[in-house]
């Protein structure tokens, strides 16, 4: 019996490049502010011709891997991303995720939940008066009645950022990124029609307070109050969707 295969696509020479040199970055052979060849000898060692070296190191700089300099000492140097560099891609496929259904919001909830009882018991023994006065600044802020659902919404993120950052723990930091700047803001967009401004201030206060006498139970039945009252609201705004499907499944001629 003869076996019929379609063609094998192979990689483009360039994308070949740019992950034998990214694996030269992530195996520490390349370091940080480490200076990189030359495109012309580059094309020598691989052979091939200068445009695909570019497009190669193009293929770098996207992912935040390298950078350029100009002038006498300027090259092509391996970059040290930062937190936010590194998460982006990471926040890109969270959030691909969650519009296809892959994550449901009550799993969201419930992860969610999870991460900041354990930020908060870090946070407990190592926030600062930088964290807490931002979190304080995000409480006022709030307050201001002519904030629209959007810039509530952004304020809500940032207080919750701020709480992270009082961990002092990069790991936990860049985990809770992603919650933080990807699924955080889709919770908000889903529940902003069913939650009360005045609820989530006053919950905000709570673990604020917990924080500034580190009294790690009060934080975290601060935590618990509002992860259980975003759930509530979750409920809600699902079976308004699913209200809202229905009538129009109704409404629609056959």
């Amino acid at each position: 019996m003869t076996l019929k295969y379609e063609p094998v696509v192979t990689q483009s020479v360039a994308k070949q490049i740019s992950e034998q040199i990214r694996r030269s970055i992530t195996n520490g052979s390349l370091k940080a502010d480490d200076k990189l060849p030359t495109e012309a000898e580059l094309a020598r060692q691989f052979n091939v011709s200068r445009p695909t070296i570019r497009e190669a190191l193009k293929r770098l700089a996207a992912k935040s891997l390298i950078r350029s300099r100009r002038g006498p000492t300027g090259g092509t140097f391996v970059r040290a991303p930062s937190m936010e560099d590194m998460s982006q891609d990471l926040i890109s496929s969270v959030a691909l995720m969650v519009s296809l259904g892959v994550f449901d919001l009550t799993e969201i909830a419930e992860a969610r939940h999870e991460l900041e009882l354990a930020c908060i018991r870090l946070a407990i023994k190592r926030r600062t008066g930088a964290e807490t006065n931002r979190m304080a600044a995000e409480i006022n802020l709030q307050k201001d009645q002519s904030l629209t659902d959007e810039e509530f919404c952004a304020s809500d993120v940032r207080f919750h950022r701020a709480l992270v950052d009082a961990t002092h723990n990069p790991v936990m930091q860049f985990q809770m990124f992603t919650v933080i700047e990807a699924l955080q803001p889709v919770e908000n967009m889903v529940i902003f029609r069913f939650r009360q401004r005045k609820k989530i201030i006053e919950q905000h206060e709570k673990i604020l307070h917990a924080l500034l006498a580190r009294d790690l139970a009060r934080a975290e039945k601060a935590i618990d109050e509002q992860m259980v009252y975003l759930r509530e609201s979750f409920s809600q705004a699902q079976e308004w969707r699913r209200k809202r499907d229905e009538a129009k499944r109704t409404a629609s001629p056959t």
